[in-house]
């Protein structure tokens, strides 16, 4: 369903000016209500408020006629922090150099997490310099990137 939701809405938020970065869905079950929750940007950087409940708005009209997701939900629309996921290959070409933490659907070299700084997208490989060496992760084994900004 996720893979839908994002093929659906993500030319809405387009039209809207802004990107879609990520999104979150939890379908609801007998007892409790599912969640739609759409991390959104604009190029440039910078979400308001404002902007959140203006896609809201738009978003939630095109689930109502879609009828995608099944049963209620609630949907939120939020900015995506500095810690965001890095879904899209533009995504990680525009953060090389920064600092990233990578979440791996398989073990890789004994390791089931990996940080260090994104180098490059090369092929189907992220590179990744971690602590004086370089790392190569095969996309096919990424679960999912973050930003890992210094604290």
């Amino acid at each position: 369903m996720r893979e839908r939701l994002l093929e659906l809405l993500e030319p809405s938020v387009r039209t809207l000016g802004f990107e879609l970065i990520d999104l979150e869905c939890r379908v609801g079950h007998a007892r409790g209500r599912g969640l739609v929750r759409l991390y959104i940007d604009r190029p440039g950087g910078g979400v308001t408020l404002d902007d959140c409940g203006y896609v809201s708005g738009q978003v939630s009209a095109v689930l109502d006629v879609e009828d995608v997701v099944p049963g209620s939900y609630v949907l939120e629309v939020s900015s995506p922090g500095e810690d965001r996921v890095l879904r899209t290959r533009e995504h990680l070409e525009a953060h090389c150099g920064q600092r990233v933490r990578v979440r791996l659907g398989r073990l890789l070299e004994g390791r089931r997490r990996v940080t260090g700084t994104l180098r490059a997208l090369e092929g189907d490989e992220l590179v990744l310099d971690v602590e004086k060496e370089t790392v190569r992760v095969p996309m096919n084994a990424v679960e999912q990137v973050r930003l890992a900004p210094q604290t």
